[in-house]
């Protein structure tokens, strides 16, 4: 990453994260049938995160899932989709739940739209709300996530970063300017 700049270091995305976690359980007055869904992959890490935080907060254990939107994403051949096609799991169905659909930057809207898609495939919630970690404008459809971290505008030209210590070995946001 050529001139990256910290966002959000450790400290701070988990200090958002425990707050987002209260808005979904005021939101939701609760976590009754409430159903967390990480985006592969680097929303799991965040989804595992809200997850454990709901246990810290309110003792309870909501259903976690990883969802696979491959198959689902309109910027990919079909051949490529097929490979995909089981990487999913969900733990259960999800007719008449809370889904919170948790992803780390929503930029375009097209992650979004593909993991609606792919959640109606495990059944039909009562309600999908979408969790992001960073909103960085420049939509292309038409979502509005339910929670955010942090708005971040952004030239179409900077790349945002959102690093997980299980897969990157650190916790926290970056951009980079790579135009």
């Amino acid at each position: 990453m050529s001139n990256k700049t910290v966002i959000m270091d450790a400290e701070a995305v988990k200090r958002t994260m425990a707050r987002i976690t209260h808005e979904v359980i005021e939101r939701n007055r609760g976590v009754e049938d409430v159903c967390v869904i990480g985006v592969k992959r680097k929303g799991v890490g965040l989804a595992k995160m809200l997850c454990n935080n709901i246990f810290k907060f309110e003792n309870k254990t909501v259903p976690f899932g990883e969802l696979d939107i491959t198959p689902h994403r309109d910027d990919i051949s079909d051949n490529e989709k097929k490979v995909h096609s089981s990487q999913s799991n969900i733990p259960c169905d999800l007719t008449g739940k809370t889904v919170i659909l948790v992803d780390d930057v929503l930029f375009t809207g097209r992650t979004a739209r593909a993991g609606l898609e792919a959640v109606f495939r495990y059944g039909r919630p009562k309600t999908v709300q979408l969790f992001v970690l960073i909103d960085r404008g420049h939509r292309e459809l038409p979502f509005r996530p339910d929670y955010v971290g942090k708005n971040l505008p952004t030239k179409k030209s900077e790349k945002v970063y959102v690093l997980n210590e299980e897969i990157d070995g650190e916790l926290g946001v970056y951009i980079s300017d790579n135009g």
